[in-house]
């Protein structure tokens, strides 16, 4: 499934300017889902945090029971010369794929040792603000004793569909997501922050949901700028009184609702700082 434009995939040694055929149709990941990702982002000439997304695709690999082939440094630096198949001012979306290719016989676990890898770099516009709207969907995110939570894996990802597709049914564009306490847990598909008085505020990680990568240096920039900002459990009630909310995730980075609900959002300025602070990070750390 392509995102955007040009398509570059990394495979068993070579890049291929395509969208390449990876996966066999007896493969373990085609029928039973043991696959996992990560996802990175190249704009205006950086990749911020690159590094951290190549040590998160490793420690995914091993929470679904895969013994990684390739190294973070590794896949950093194949990543790093993928990116120059492009022109630089390419704005990218970068991902690292890991999977099994085959399954422990007449069982359904998977064999460690037959873990594919593959990295796709795709050309995908990072989305303009001002028109993402979020509901609040019916459907909840699982326990870590009922799913792979603490990996980025693909087989979260049918729950997160069906909160996105019913959510887009309703003309929202994404929704809240709650634990199985009631607690609101993230988006379908980023973490979620609200503004209340200048302090800031975003879910605990519990367990139900990754502690995002933008997540956490999102949160880390805004402290280092003097702004309160709490991890907590929140429930609809809290998001009902925000002044303002926001999302971080890889394809945005931070992105405001400018409706809730029914209700607009208004004025963002604590979200645009945010902003503003992580497109100076990107801009000073680089890749």
């Amino acid at each position: 499934m392509g995102l955007g434009g040009k398509i570059a995939t990394y495979y068993e040694g070579a890049w291929h300017d395509e969208n390449l055929a990876i996966i066999g149709a007896a493969d373990h990941a085609a029928w039973l889902g043991s696959t996992v990702f990560d996802g990175a982002r190249q704009f205006e000439g950086v990749r911020p945090d690159l590094m951290l997304n190549c040590e998160r695709i490793v420690a995914s690999a091993r929470v679904i029971g895969l013994t990684p082939s390739i190294t973070a440094q590794e896949i950093f630096d194949i990543t790093e010369e993928g990116c120059k198949r492009f022109a630089p001012d390419a704005v990218l979306y970068i991902r690292p794929m890991m999977w099994a290719k085959e399954g422990t016989p007449g069982i359904i676990d998977v064999d460690p040792d037959s873990t594919g890898f593959s990295i796709c770099l795709e050309e995908l516009p990072i989305p303009e603000i001002g028109q993402f709207n979020l509901g609040v969907s019916e459907f909840r995110r699982p326990r870590q004793d009922m799913a792979l939570t603490t990996a980025k894996a693909g087989s979260l990802y049918a729950n997160n569909g069906r909160i996105m597709a019913d959510a887009r049914r309703r003309g929202f564009s994404n929704a809240l997501s709650l634990d199985v306490d009631g607690n609101v847990a993230e988006t379908a598909s980023t973490n979620v922050f609200l503004v209340r008085d200048g302090e800031v505020w975003t879910p605990t990680p519990n367990g139900t949901f990754l502690n995002g990568l933008n997540r956490q240096r999102v949160i880390k920039l805004l402290r280092a700028d003097g702004y309160k900002v709490h991890e907590d459990s929140l429930t609809l009630t809290d998001f009902d009184q925000a002044d303002e909310i926001f999302c971080t995730g890889n394809i945005a980075k931070i992105m405001p609702v400018a409706r809730y609900l029914d209700r607009s959002m208004g004025a963002c300025p604590v979200t645009m700082k945010a902003r503003e602070l992580y497109w100076d990070f990107a801009h000073s750390k680089g890749s």
